[in-house]
């Protein structure tokens, strides 16, 4: 038996050894780490004695071991566990069975055997130790100190209020200001109700849910990925009327949320206007929905039925002048409208490949009679009517997909923009496309005039477009004088501060000299970029070959090489044809969930991904050779993305990750931090989600081993000092103590969810309710119909 164990052994610790040293001769080529290379050379030296069964084996292995671990926190530079798991577990488990294996050899002296058998079993508990290890959090911060004290609120003294915007109020700082669910009384959360919209769950464009419904007094109003409208009882979850506009869309399909307008509730109409509505008792309270196929539709809230006064009967085609959409498949709206008093505003997403893409205009609609009232179309010439019935557009400008806000003191709407196709390559942009590209907008709500604009990224050649809802808050400084801001987050893993009046920086930020080379064929780089240097900068740590990462030494080793293959000359390494990084990824840093404000503490909850790419521009000549896909991202993953500018005809997107799909980067892959805006501090972040329901290659682990895995949707805080969030990897929405990060509570979907959570107090029975719609996580398989509703039990008193 000990002669079959050698030989097993001696065979691992052989095909061990030639693993390292063929990727420590091209690691080392690379002028990487020269440390995979020597082990490997010493783990063959060790196989070679244990064929031999030279007792001195033992003695070789424990060395090895000692010196790996010297490297190992000579990299490291500082305990950590997921840094050194990789490092060490491998070597662990080889010395283990190496001083089990050579305590049997009959040449080994008692003691020294007894020794042997001693130290490998004490290795092997520290081993187990390791594994359960990993079911606890790592690679959080906490930083208490950086907050400042405020008090908790209390309920409204006028009772409940309506979630009536995409992040709830118009500022959308998606803070529930109820006080009934506490960090004490979460955990005894029940469901209240489930209800299934029985939305297509199959075939391709199917789509996630990432709608967060809107709560109008006791009615919640949900949509589907096609656009399929319920109005539920708040209280039961039964539905009282559906709405279905049969919208299909080849790409991009979604639905975040729809727009709700009340006339007996505006006063931007003036006395006359109200007056002819007076007997009109149809559609006085109107639900707004734009539609996968670029179509904007007013429903009676009540009834669900078209308004037929509003446009076409009911609608209005939003393609009309925006050039070749190809019927929605190259335009359409991904946000919700927007309502500003009696106007509503649609911006939307364009395909981003080729030069003569759809316009990107941003349009209000009056929200009585679906006229179009204004365009803010930055091609245009000054003076231009985009009400006429002929007006085309300007094609290919940089569009808004996300969300607008509305400023209804100042009466400005606040324009995310992104970068104006195609995306990768921008060497024949024009001026407006170099101004108005990533940069917040303010334009007028009454005539669409732009006010002011802040670009936050120069030359956006990394598809960096502003991904989140703009948010609006108060600051004050240190004399206590308050300055009306807007916090924008964005897919670099910074925040800027601006003040929404004049759009400049309320906290510092820096213009800091960035590579322009190796540049792309025909392109100019910015020499500079902005830098928000007086906020926290979340998950954008540069990387560095020993950051490289991998769940044991192999991957870690393939990561490096890719990683020391690649170029990469920190934040915004200029796109080539030569493989390059790009960190933090398209997707993130920040995406469309945006943020929460606790309004009465003045903290800011924002989650985050970490996914490293790694890219090339492809030539004209070069894309024949490959497959090409224009699905929309990660679906093109390792496919040839057309981007047909310059000389190029394509772009190749990877995720930067091991053999195994497991990223490259160090854990955490997604987190949740805690801004104190008082103080502009970190005051807490921690990893978020578990590898329970991925895994890899794919496979689903079922170890809640709490990682940290990348996030999409937004977190919703309240007033008791709770953080809700569903939009991890796993199947959970959880509930995180706002003070500390900790969770304090988790319930089972039957699906991921990427939408943010909605909490609502009922007026009719007073309790409150965390809902969430639940339709799949983002690239999982599984995808559902959910809208689950969660509240106290009857006998529980908050």
């Amino acid at each position: 038996m000990s002669t079959i164990a050698r030989g097993l052994f001696s065979l691992l610790v052989f095909a061990v050894a030639l693993a390292l040293i063929y990727g420590g001769f091209k690691l080392v080529a690379l002028d990487g780490s020269s440390y995979y290379l020597l082990a490997g050379f010493a783990y063959l030296l060790l196989a070679a004695l244990f064929v031999l069964r030279k007792p001195i084996s033992i003695a070789l292995s424990v060395v090895i071991f000692l010196a790996t671990c010297v490297w190992a926190f000579y990299e490291v530079g500082q305990f950590s566990y997921w840094q050194l798991l990789p490092r060490l577990v491998v070597p662990a488990i080889i010395l283990t069975l190496s001083l089990w294996v050579g305590a049997a050899f009959p040449e080994t002296a008692l003691n020294t055997r007894r020794t042997a058998n001693r130290f490998g079993f004490a290795v092997f508990l520290a081993l187990i130790a390791t594994f359960i290890a990993a079911f606890y959090p790592h690679g959080g911060i906490s930083n208490p100190v950086a907050a400042t004290d405020s008090p908790k609120a209390t309920e409204p003294a006028s009772g409940p209020a309506n979630w009536e915007f995409f992040g709830r109020n118009a500022s959308g700082t998606r803070f529930a200001p109820y006080t009934q669910i506490t960090p004490e009384n979460v955990k005894d959360l029940q469901v209240a109700w489930t209800y299934q919209t029985g939305r297509r769950t199959t075939g391709a464009g199917a789509g996630v849910d990432e709608n967060t419904p809107l709560q109008i007094g006791n009615v919640l109003y949900s949509c589907t990925p096609e656009n399929l409208i319920t109005a539920l009882d708040g209280d039961t979850g039964k539905p009282i009327w559906k709405f279905d506009p049969h919208a299909k869309s080849e790409e991009h399909v979604t639905c975040r949320g729809v727009g709700y307008y009340d006339i007996d509730k505006d006063d931007s109409l003036s006395a006359a206007v109200k007056a002819s509505y007076n007997d009109q008792q149809q559609c006085r309270q109107r639900i707004l929905v734009s539609s996968v196929d670029a179509r904007l539709f007013a429903l009676d809230a009540h009834t669900g039925a078209l308004c037929q006064s509003f446009g076409d009967n009911g609608y209005v085609d939003l393609k009309k002048g925006m050039g070749p959409t190809e019927n929605s498949k190259r335009y359409h709206p991904t946000s919700l409208p927007v309502v500003m008093g009696h106007l509503t505003v649609v911006g939307g997403w364009v395909r981003d490949i080729v030069a003569g893409e759809p316009s990107g205009a941003v349009r209000a609609f009056d929200v009585l009679t679906g006229a179009l009232v204004w365009a803010w179309d930055v091609g245009a010439p000054e003076g231009t009517d985009p009400t006429k019935a002929d007006h085309q557009f300007t094609l290919e400008t940089p569009n808004v997909w996300t969300i607008p806000t509305y400023d209804k003191e100042l009466n400005l709407v606040y324009l995310p923009t992104g970068n104006g196709p195609p995306d990768y390559w921008g060497g024949d942009r024009n001026a407006v496309k170099e101004k108005f590209g990533s940069a917040v907008v303010a334009v007028d709500a009454s005539t669409g005039k732009a006010k002011w604009v802040y670009q936050l990224i120069h030359h956006d050649v990394w598809d960096y477009d502003l991904p989140s809802q703009p948010v609006l808050y108060d600051i004050k400084n240190a004399q206590g004088v308050k300055t009306p801001v807007l916090i924008q987050t964005t897919k670099t893993g910074q925040i800027f501060v601006l003040d929404r009046r004049t759009g400049q920086p309320v906290t510092e930020v820096q213009e800091r000299p960035v590579s322009t080379s190796p540049a792309a064929e025909g392109e100019h780089l910015s020499p500079t970029q902005p830098y928000s240097a007086g906020m926290p900068v979340i998950g954008a740590d540069p990387l560095t070959e020993k950051s490289m990462w991998g769940v044991s030494t192999f991957d870690q080793l393939y990561c490096r090489i890719m990683f020391k293959d690649s170029v990469y000359m920190g934040p915004f390494t200029p796109p080539s044809e030569k493989p390059y990084i790009e960190w933090p990824g398209l997707l993130g840093g920040m995406n469309w969930g945006g943020i929460s404000i606790d309004e009465n503490t003045g903290t800011m909850f924002v989650n985050d991904m970490r996914m490293p790419l790694r890219m090339s521009l492809v030539t004209k000549e070069e894309t024949k050779k490959f497959k090409v896909s224009t699905d929309e991202v990660p679906g093109f993953m390792g496919t040839i993305r057309p981007q047909v500018a310059g000389i190029y005809g394509g772009v190749r997107i990877d995720i930067l990750q091991s053999p195994l799909g497991v990223p490259c980067n160090s854990p955490p892959f997604g987190s949740m931090s805690a801004i104190d805006l008082n103080t502009q501090k970190l005051v807490w972040q921690v990893p978020m989600g578990t590898v329970q329901d991925t895994g890899p290659l794919g496979i689903k682990t079922h170890l809640q081993i709490p990682l940290g895995m990348p996030t999409l949707g937004g977190p919703t805080s309240t007033a008791s000092g709770l953080v809700f969030f569903a939009g991890t990897q796993d199947y959970y929405l959880r509930a995180l103590d706002s003070a500390t990060g900790k969770e304090v509570w988790k319930a089972r979907l039957p699906v991921g969810a990427v939408a943010a959570p909605l909490i609502y107090q009922s007026p009719t029975t007073g309790k409150q309710y965390v809902v969430i719609s639940a339709g799949g996580m983002s690239h999982s398989p599984d995808v559902g119909d959910y809208i689950i509703a969660y509240a106290l039990p009857d006998n529980i008193k908050p």
